[in-house]
């Protein structure tokens, strides 16, 4: 190699190390730190415990775990509650889910998904004590249900909702819910929209079977797309 070649790469070298002393956030960080605690950006230790990496007692020197949520780590009531769950984690586990390096924009580096798995199995299921429920009219007239009838801790999206209890979906009735349910209006069902049947006309046919009440929601006697009646249970009244 030619010495002018070494001597270069010398160069470079003792310049990168000169760095690691003198600048050494520079050189190792992963990005900058969230801005609440910019005060600690120069001072690695205050997180990070030596060859261990950062330490979750360190953290909670600060951050006690039964006040998140209610208090800043300077004591002062928040103003509404936030956060609320880490009272029910099992153990004090920060870095699960938690970095206070936004990362090179290069490497994609995000935050953690929260697991559910760090629950407490009693608050496993009991999601609205983190979670505000969702306002739409279907999720409102299931009230207090368990979600897991029809979600997975693991993702909200996608849901397992049972429709055949109500409905049985074939090929031809594969459409969004709004053909049905008008306005997302899940209380409210209409087969108007695509079967061109004329009310009256309906009307009279099922009061020659003997057929009384209200008739506009077929799916309460009808079932399935085969036209079958069945039994007529009530559900989806409102």
């Amino acid at each position: 190699m030619p010495r002018p070649v070494i001597l270069g790469l010398s160069v470079v070298l003792l310049v990168v190390l000169a760095f690691s002393f003198v600048r050494p956030q520079l050189m190792v960080a992963p990005g900058a730190v969230v801005p609440a605690h910019a005060a600690f950006a120069q001072d690695c230790f205050a997180c990070h415990a030596p060859l261990r990496g950062a330490a979750a007692d360190r953290c909670l020197s600060c951050h006690a775990t039964d006040r998140i949520g209610l208090f800043t780590s300077k004591g002062r009531p928040l103003p509404r509650r936030k956060a609320v769950f880490h009272q029910k984690l099992i153990e004090a586990e920060c870095m699960a889910c938690h970095t206070d390096h936004a990362g090179p924009r290069l490497t994609g580096h995000h935050l953690a998904q929260f697991d559910h798995a760090l629950l407490r199995p009693q608050a496993r299921t009991a999601c609205a004590g983190c979670h505000m429920p969702p306002s739409d009219p279907l999720h409102r007239k299931l009230g207090g249900a368990n979600c897991s009838q029809c979600h997975s801790a693991t993702s909200w999206r996608p849901a397992t909702f049972a429709h055949d209890r109500f409905f049985r979906l074939d090929r031809d009735h594969n459409v969004t819910c709004t053909t049905c349910h008008l306005g997302n209006n899940f209380k409210r069902t209409t087969c108007y929209g695509c079967h061109e049947h004329k009310p009256a006309r309906i009307i009279a046919l099922h009061r020659e079977e003997g057929v009384r009440g209200n008739i506009e929601r077929c799916a309460r006697c009808h079932k399935g797309p085969d036209g079958e009646p069945g039994e007529d249970d009530g559900e989806g009244d409102d």
